[in-house]
This record gives structure tokens, sequence and C-alpha cells, in this order.
């Protein structure tokens, strides 16, 4: 399995970007998409998860001004993020909860999207 995230970028205090995290390779069955972040010198933080049977959750600092959503194939989701602040300045990493067909489960990450909002 193999995760692809995009739509990161410079952005002024107050603006939005949408982040994409595509799976694609020998996916069988997600359990759980999520959107972590890291700022330089800080720890990696969980932003927002997604399930497969849609229920979501958030960090309390991104709460009512992130969304995390799934495309209908279910193997992509999004972090649409609103009224950004330069404290979200971060690479944004996805990653995926996967079980294959003999039930084995492992965690995927993706390469990382660098959001960087100006004040």
């Amino acid at each position: 399995v193999q995760l692809q995230a995009s739509g990161g970028g410079l952005v002024q205090a107050g603006g939005s970007l949408r982040l994409s995290c595509a799976a694609s390779g020998h996916i069988f069955s997600i359990n759980v998409m999520n959107w972590y972040r890291q700022a330089p010198g800080k720890q990696r933080e969980l932003v927002a998860g997604i399930r497969s049977g849609a229920s979501t959750n958030y960090a309390d600092s991104v709460k009512g001004r992130f969304t995390i959503s799934r495309a209908n194939t279910k193997n992509t989701v999004y972090l649409q993020m609103n009224s950004l602040k330069p404290e979200d300045t971060a690479v944004y990493y996805c990653n995926a909860d996967h079980t294959d067909m003999a039930a084995n489960r492992r965690l995927y990450w993706g390469q990382g999207t660098l959001v960087t909002v100006s004040s």
C-alpha cells in the first residue's frame, strides 16, 4: 500500500487549503486514515482521523476549522483546512491502518506535504 499526500503550500493567515491523501496498491481493508502534522522542533501530533464507518475525530486545536472527509472510493481522504493560523504551519502526513486478506494489520505512512501559513 502506498500513500500519496498532496495539496500543501503557502497561504496567508485566515486562508484555506485542502490536502488529499490517496491510497493505492494492494488494498483490502482500510480501517482508519489519519492526518498528522509535525512543526519544526515539535513532536508529530494527530490532527484528524476518519474510520471505515465514517466517524471522525479532531485535535482540539483544529476543531471547527478543519474537516476530514473521504471519497466514495474510500481510498482517498481529504483535509479541508479553513481559517488557517501561523501555528498550523507544519509538514502534514497521512497514514492508513490497513488489514490485508490474511488479517495482517499494518500502518502505512505517506511522504508528507508542507503547509506554511504566513501572518
